[in-house]
C-alpha cells in the first residue's frame, strides 16, 4: 500500500472519529449547563407523573417562537407526563394577559385559542391589555362576550392569575419561556442555547424522573 493511501484512510479515520466526538460532545446534557436543580423543590400536584410547567407569557417573542417545538414536543409524550401552562405577568400592568388566559380555560377555549392569541399579539400587532379590546377580541373568536367577562372578572381568575406570579417566584423563573420538571428542575431554550437544545433536555429530564420513579 502506497504512502498516499495509507495517509489518505488515516484521515478518514481520524475525521469520523473526531466526528463522533463533537457530536457526543454538542448531545451532551450537563447539570448547571443546560439545566438548573432548584435548591428547594416544590410541591407537585399530581402523583405517579412526570410534572411539566411552562411558565411563560402571552406578549413575549420567544415564547411565540418556541410554541411549535413545544406543541409538538407535548403531543409526544405518554399519558404519565402531566404538561400545563402558567402565564407569568411581570408586572401588574401585564396581569389582563394572565387572566385572558385564566378566563379562556374556565370557558374550555384555553386550547383553541392560546395560539390564536399569539398570533393576534405577534402577528396583527394588537395589545390585547384593554379589557374591551380582548372582550372584542375573544367575542370575534365566537365567543360570548358576556360569559367571556364574567369569567374574566370572577376572583377565581384574578386569584389564580396572582397565584401564579407568585408560583413563578417560588420557582426562580427571570424570563420566560422556561419550563420546570418534577418540581425542581429548570430548562430553557436561553439557559440550555437552543430550541433543540432545551427538547432534548426536557426529554433527558423526563426520563430521568422516570428512573427515578416520579421522585
Amino acid at each position: 500500500m502506497s504512502f498516499s493511501r495509507r495517509y489518505f484512510i488515516f484521515c478518514s479515520i481520524f475525521l469520523v472519529i473526531g466526528s463522533v466526538t463533537y457530536a457526543q460532545g454538542v448531545s451532551k446534557i450537563e447539570e448547571g449547563f443546560d439545566y438548573r436543580i432548584l435548591p428547594v423543590s416544590q410541591p407537585l400536584d399530581t402523583k405517579n407523573k412526570v410534572e411539566v410547567i411552562e411558565f411563560f407569557w402571552y406578549g413575549c417573542p420567544h415564547c411565540y417562537d418556541f410554541e411549535p417545538e413545544l406543541k409538538a414536543w407535548q403531543q409526544k409524550q405518554g399519558k404519565d407526563v402531566a404538561f400545563r401552562k402558567v402565564p407569568l405577568a411581570f408586572r401588574d400592568e401585564l396581569l389582563p394577559h394572565s387572566q385572558l388566559f385564566y378566563a379562556l380555560e374556565a370557558l374550555g377555549k384555553a386550547d383553541a385559542l392560546n395560539e390564536k392569541v399569539m398570533f393576534a399579539i405577534h402577528r396583527e400587532n394588537k395589545k390585547l391589555l384593554n379589557e374591551n379590546e380582548i372582550a372584542d377580541w375573544v367575542s370575534s373568536q365566537g365567543v360570548d362576550r358576556s360569559a367571556f367577562l364574567s369569567s374574566y372578572r370572577s376572583f377565581a381568575v384574578l386569584a389564580k392569575s396572582r397565584a401564579a406570579r407568585q408560583l413563578a417566584d417560588a420557582y426562580r423563573i427571570d424570563g420566560v419561556p422556561t419550563m420546570a420538571i418534577q418540581g425542581k428542575y429548570i430548562t430553557s431554550p436561553s439557559i440550555a442555547g437552543t430550541k433543540a437544545k432545551a427538547i432534548g433536555v426536557m426529554d433527558y429530564l423526563v426520563e430521568k424522573v422516570r428512573k427515578d420513579k416520579y421522585k
